[in-house]
């Protein structure tokens, strides 16, 4: 927390920091108002979505207008609520990262602790009240000028349904047997972080609901390393220095363009085809990996794509990106090459539809169209594809873009 109970905010101001799997965000108060009571005590972990974290108490109203917006929900009951037994809403949250009580079409209502105290007492219906406080948030005046008409309905009795059981899903060894195989051996423990725990669930449903299959073609760099050479030396003067990932991702972006049908990603019931070229870049972080995303790739000079990506590549070591950074996007690119990986096979990243994996480029014998035999640098690439959104041949069409984009790179700044 950065700020504790009892200080003024004002809209704008830091919070908190929240660290999700992903990223640490910084948690900013949506409007002014004084802390009247922190719910989520620091440090605290495994806190669900849409759980209220603190109370924000606007003018005329203080600690007593709380009510039990910070009691815990009560565990629901097997059996059926009676229809005399509706429930009477306290105050509730005012500054939290979780909705207050919903509306009859699942929406979220504003509400001040004040307002919700007295509608509890007026028998009156948050949903049925427009909000004249900011963001539509409904205040004293607001529930105090609303028509009887605003008044809740009697709730009515519900069948208790029992929920429908989970089918269980494969695992391997549980925990406990696979201690016991090294029983008498030395090992670490090292608990799972939710990154960790994350990737591990994202990448098994994917390799298990995804029919990837795989495209394999060798690139010949001699003629870009020698381009990438000459502009590095004109941008020296801009401090600007590019990388051959910084052509592999304007290639990639470029072919996507020229291949519009393979620039989609898989929507459950449908396909949905994407205008700009979002590339997704696998960057290794400590104890896992980030893919924050290059928007409008196709649009950008390699200079300004070699700037952007060290920036997020920087801020993704440091756990700094906002969710809207590393998410989206219709292709990846994994480059393993800087550690001296030949080839290997990537996993799609949902919902992409394809992702490109990068090798080393390494010295290799080639024929020429001459017929004469000379030595070339080798760059294998392999792309993996969801059969649901892209079939071979066009993906094959796709891959031989970005072979073309990268033999002969004067294109990609035409």
């Amino acid at each position: 927390w950065l700020v504790k109970e009892g200080d003024t905010v004002s809209s704008g101001d830091l919070l908190a920091e929240i660290e999700t799997d992903k990223a640490t965000m910084e948690f900013e108060a949506v409007d002014e108002g004084v802390i009247g009571k922190i719910l989520v005590g620091e440090g605290s972990e495994g806190v669900k979505v849409n759980t209220p974290i603190a109370v924000l108490l606007e003018e005329g109203e203080s600690a007593d207008d709380i009510g039990e917006a910070s009691a815990p929900a009560a565990e629901p009951k097997a059996q059926a609520p009676k229809s005399d037994a509706a429930p009477k809403p306290e105050a509730a949250p005012a500054a939290s990262a979780a909705p207050a009580a919903p509306k009859a079409d699942g929406e979220r209502i504003f509400a001040s602790p004040l307002a919700r105290r007295i509608a509890a007492d007026k028998g009156l219906d948050l949903s049925q009240i427009s909000g004249s406080g900011p963001r539509g948030r409904i205040v004293k005046a607001d529930v105090e000028n609303a028509q009887p008409s605003a008044a809740k309905p009697a709730a009515k009795d519900q069948p208790a349904s029992a929920p429908a059981a989970a089918a269980p899903a494969a695992t391997g060894p549980s925990s406990s047997q696979v201690i016991a195989m090294y029983e008498g051996r030395e090992y670490e423990e090292i608990p799972l972080n939710g990154m960790r725990k994350t990737i591990a669930a994202r990448l098994t449903e994917a390799k298990q609901s995804i029919p990837h299959f795989y495209l394999r073609r060798d690139i010949r760099l001699d003629a870009l390393l020698k381009f990438r050479g000459q502009l590095n030396k004109q941008l020296e003067a801009r401090s600007v220095k590019l990388s051959v990932n910084d052509f592999i991702i304007k290639a990639c972006a470029l072919a996507l363009q020229s291949v519009p049908a393979a620039n989609a990603v898989w929507a459950g019931d449908r396909v949905l085809q994407l205008k700009p070229s979002d590339v997704a870049v696998a960057v290794a972080i400590e104890g896992g990996l980030f893919t924050p995303v290059l928007k409008d790739a196709e649009m950008k000079s390699l200079s300004a794509l070699s700037s952007e990506m060290k920036d997020l590549a920087s801020r993704a070591r440091d756990r700094k990106l906002a969710p809207h950074e590393y998410q989206g996007g219709s292709f990846a690119i994994s480059n393993l090459g800087m550690f001296g990986i030949d080839n290997f096979d990537a996993v799609i990243n949902p919902p992409h539809g394809a992702i490109l994996a990068v090798g080393a480029g390494v010295k290799k014998p080639v024929v020429g169209a001459d017929g004469e035999l000379s030595v070339a640098t080798v760059m294998s690439v392999t792309l993996s594809v969801d059969h649901r959104v892209i079939d071979g041949a066009l993906g094959a069409q796709l891959l031989d873009a970005i072979v073309q984009n990268l033999e002969n790179p004067m294109v990609m700044l035409a």
